[in-house]
């Protein structure tokens, strides 16, 4: 009877080590895990190298993070579009849709004739990090960078 008791006990260790292995990104690197846990705060970046871009981005920024419900904020301006995606504080997650309108509301009021891409999603908040981290590089083109911004404003025009 222990001898059962014995290897029903281990089937259900490994039974719980198998679930838990399942639930383990693979695809993800560890800095893109620990985006999601901690505040990254990326500089806001214009992918075209004009005084004007700059302070537009870092002006809607400051306006964003000013927002009481945000905690996060990535701003990205190409040729076409600004992209701005964020977090929410985790207790005002009910009510996502109605922040994005009041950002999306207050920027459009403040920057009239700027195109503007509002977002809360997270896989839309770590690309645009990566677009960040990698345009950090002197080295990379800046058509590369409004490719890859191009291809962000696609995806998150999928996921709506």
């Amino acid at each position: 009877m222990k001898n059962i008791q014995k290897i029903l006990y281990v089937f259900i260790i490994l039974c719980l080590e198998v679930m838990a292995a399942g639930c383990t990104p693979r695809n993800q690197t560890n800095q893109d895990y620990l985006v999601l846990m901690k505040t990254t705060n990326p500089a806001p970046k214009a992918i075209a190298s004009d005084s004007k871009g700059k302070d537009l981005i870092k002006e809607i920024e400051k306006d964003i993070e000013a927002h009481k419900d945000l905690y996060d904020v990535a701003v990205i301006k190409g040729k076409e579009h600004i992209l701005v995606v964020y977090k929410v504080k985790h207790m005002q997650r009910f009510h996502m849709k109605k922040i994005e309108k009041e950002v999306n509301e207050k920027l459009e009021k403040k920057h009239p004739g700027e195109n503007f891409i509002v977002s809360s999603d997270y896989k839309i908040f770590l690309e645009a990090v990566r677009l960040e981290e990698k345009m950090k590089d002197p080295n990379y083109p800046e058509k590369e960078a409004e490719k890859e911004l191009e291809r962000i404003v696609k995806l998150k025009k999928e996921l709506t």
